[in-house]
């Protein structure tokens, strides 16, 4: 599969990204770091990784909208597309030298007369392991040239399911915990590896054969839901429809697991 040209842009900006985030993890007991929320900190590095992003993606698509998680909303010329951009997904885990963390950028499309409307393309690079996860609307997913395909893992008991923990100011504790209840017993293992996009990239890949999580930002998950999507899974919110973002409740995986996993997480919460 030949790359595109918005796929050559987008990787390009995140590898130069990326270069400075390996640097700066490698001199992690140095950082400076600033308190952003309860238990939610934000590096330099973060946000020295979204300014060169912006710089990189705005000099190549010119008129182009953003969304940065630090930055917010950037308005572009109207009837342009927008990129949403996550510069460090998985900040907790890089100050704490975990070397699990990515850099997340969509394109969303404008709908005509207003508003936004489809991701049309994504990739999620993880900078340490050097793994490059694209996809585009219509062409697959793909690592680096491999394309990628959703687990075919039936039964949930051979199944590994990823998700994300509440913690202090986040989430819903009460909720999940009537979830995992659900679940736990039903699958072969449940991993919090705390970064939603390469959660959702190793779902599309066929490492985690299912995923579901709340309380996540359209930044964390806009690209891994197509990587998803375009790998032949499905992702939902938790009650099976397409309001997934809205809601901020996510489930993935193929098309049994999918299934199978939201019947579980409905019947939690029907029971609380």
């Amino acid at each position: 599969m030949a790359v595109s040209g918005i796929i050559t842009v987008m990787e390009r900006a995140a590898r130069k990204a990326g270069t400075k985030l390996r640097r700066d993890f490698g001199e992690i007991e140095h950082l400076q770091v600033s308190q952003k929320g309860p238990a939610d900190f934000v590096s330099k590095a973060d946000q020295a990784a979204e300014r060169t992003l912006y710089d990189e993606l705005g000099r190549d698509r010119p008129g182009w909208g953003f969304v940065l998680e630090e930055g917010g909303i950037i308005e572009g010329d109207p009837g342009k597309p927008r990129f949403i951009i996550d510069p460090l997904d998985g900040t907790s885990n890089f100050l704490h030298a975990i070397p699990h963390f990515a850099i997340s950028i969509a394109v969303q499309e404008p709908k005509p007369g207003g508003g936004w409307g489809d991701v049309t393309a994504a990739l999620v690079y993880q900078p340490i392991t050097d793994e490059s996860y694209w996809a585009e609307r219509g062409r697959g997913a793909w690592l680096h040239d491999r394309r990628l395909r959703v687990a075919s893992r039936r039964h949930l008991n051979e199944c590994l399911i990823s998700t994300g923990i509440p913690y202090m100011g986040h989430g819903n504790m009460a909720q999940w915990s009537r979830i995992f209840g659900a679940v736990a017993p039903e699958v072969a293992g449940i991993r919090r590896f705390g970064a939603a996009s390469l959660d959702l990239a190793w779902v599309a890949a066929g490492r985690y054969d299912g995923f579901w999580e709340s309380d996540l930002q359209v930044w964390d998950v806009a690209a891994g839901m197509l990587l998803v999507r375009e790998a032949g899974g499905f992702v939902s919110d938790f009650r099976g429809g397409d309001r997934a973002i809205e809601r901020s409740e996510f489930i993935a995986g193929s098309a049994a697991v999918h299934s199978k996993l939201q019947k579980l997480v409905a019947g939690a919460l029907r029971n609380a």
